[in-house]
């Protein structure tokens, strides 16, 4: 059995998500929030939400989720306020947090842009999907 090469692209995998990882922290750490706290900006992004199904989606519990909640909620990130066609008790975004979350959004973009930038869409889509079955595949 040969040993892990720097050159394999199992090691520059891993190298390369530790420090997209790291990327991705900097603006989250910029404006004082912690790591997670984006992607429920993503997720009230797209429209306030029940904190129930926010849980759900994110794979949270009631209670995590809780604590996060509150602690934007004091940020003026996020505000509560009825939602959907029942105007059920939910939650949402302020302009403040649409803000702060179009800003990590355009990162992400940037970061992503680097990663594929060069590759042609036909070779982006065929990457994707050979990441996600590799993740699979982990999981199992």
């Amino acid at each position: 059995m040969s040993k892990p090469s720097s050159r394999s692209a199992l090691y520059r995998l891993i190298e390369a998500g530790q420090l997209a990882h790291k990327a991705v922290l900097v603006p989250l750490i910029e404006k004082g929030l912690e790591p997670g706290d984006d992607a429920v900006l993503f997720v009230l992004g797209r429209a306030g939400t029940t904190e129930t199904a926010l849980a759900e989606e994110l794979g949270l519990t009631a209670d995590m989720l809780a604590t996060r909640i509150e602690r934007l909620a004091a940020r003026d990130l996020i505000t509560r306020q009825a939602v959907g066609p029942e105007l059920e008790p939910g939650i949402a975004l302020t302009e403040r947090g649409l803000r702060i979350r179009n800003s990590l959004a355009d990162h992400w973009a940037l970061l992503e842009e680097a990663l594929m930038g060069e590759l042609k869409p036909k070779h982006r889509k065929r990457l994707a999907e050979t990441l996600g079955r590799f993740v699979a595949l982990l999981r199992l």
